[in-house]
């Protein structure tokens, strides 16, 4: 068994693709587009791990879709969890869990997927902003 990708619908391409390849860093790998099925499918990347795709796919018809909380999140590894919060932040992205602990935070797309970004190796020693930072809705 090998992993192969999340996917998520999303309501917005431009919106979505905003947010994941220009705010959160990731890189489109492919796209493919159904006029027959009316949808169109974006594969994304970090760069250099290809193998770790998230598939964004956009139905052409408008349809309104709810929140679930049983889909989880998606996570990613990142070398500095506070560099990373304060450029997302500065970008107007909310950050839903901040990093407190010098570890763990999370964020949301603009469908309401929830995104978990964690420390590289060790946790980060506890510093401010993040350590006194209130939580901001739900993660």
């Amino acid at each position: 068994m090998r992993y192969l990708h999340t996917m998520v619908r999303v309501s917005n391409l431009e919106e979505s693709l905003d947010f994941y390849c220009r705010k959160l860093g990731l890189k489109e790998i492919r796209r493919h587009e159904n006029e027959a099925g009316r949808y169109t499918l974006v594969f994304l990347a970090p760069e250099g791990q290809e193998d770790a795709q998230l598939e964004l796919t956009y139905n052409w018809d408008p349809e309104q879709y709810t929140e679930g909380r049983n889909f989880g999140h998606i996570a990613y590894e990142v070398d500095d969890i506070y560099e990373t919060c304060r450029r997302l932040m500065e970008m107007g992205v909310t950050i839903n869990r901040p990093p407190r602990d010098g570890r763990m935070a999370f964020i949301r797309s603009p469908d309401n997927i929830s995104i978990e970004l964690l420390q590289k190796g060790p946790a980060k020693p506890p510093e401010e902003p993040w350590a006194s930072m209130p939580n901001q809705g739900k993660w």
